[in-house]
């Protein structure tokens, strides 16, 4: 083996243990007008998950929010917007993901896709029904009632951050 071979083996098996994206879109009507789908999942749910009580009687605004962090846990990983700015929001997505996906029964070896889908079309049908087989059977009651997911705020808290921040360069500032 030449030394160049030798040389780049340690960077291949770091590439061994990355992470591979799961390619991910929001439906055509998660926001309305040309705007950015990225940028308004992240303020929708920022906002959702960070006021008590919000979703209290508000089923299909919780599916939306939840669909919403679903595609940012698989998307903003690999979105070079915001990959750079901070190096603990996979990390926080991720056990955001974990917690809500706990909470509604979703296996985490589901592809994100399928489940910001039918989150999407529950919250368009206004009753939120989820179908079987992605989710828990009792997953629509429990976004009926959603318990608090202390895990998911911090992350839509820390992914608006990072937006924030992508808005105000440093070195600019605020008028």
């Amino acid at each position: 083996m030449s030394r160049r071979a030798l040389l780049l083996l340690p960077l291949l098996a770091g590439c061994a243990g990355a992470a591979i994206p799961d390619p991910v879109r929001l439906p055509h009507d998660s926001v309305e007008g040309a705007g950015d789908p990225t940028r308004a999942a992240v303020s929708r749910a920022a906002f959702a998950f960070n006021q008590p009580g919000h979703f209290a009687g508000r089923p299909a605004e919780a599916a939306r929010a939840i669909a919403d962090m679903e595609f940012l846990a698989a998307a903003l990983p690999f979105d070079p917007r915001y990959q750079q700015r901070d190096p603990l929001l996979p990390v926080h997505l991720a056990q955001a993901r974990a917690e809500w996906r706990s909470v509604l029964g979703i296996a985490d070896a589901q592809p994100a896709q399928p489940v910001i889908e039918a989150l999407y079309a529950a919250a368009r049908s206004g009753n939120a029904a989820l179908p079987a087989g992605i989710f828990a059977s009792n997953a629509s009651a429990i976004l009926a009632s959603l318990p608090p997911l202390p895990q998911t705020g911090r992350a839509a808290a820390a992914a608006a951050r990072v937006q924030s921040e992508g808005n105000n360069p440093a070195g600019r500032r605020r008028l």
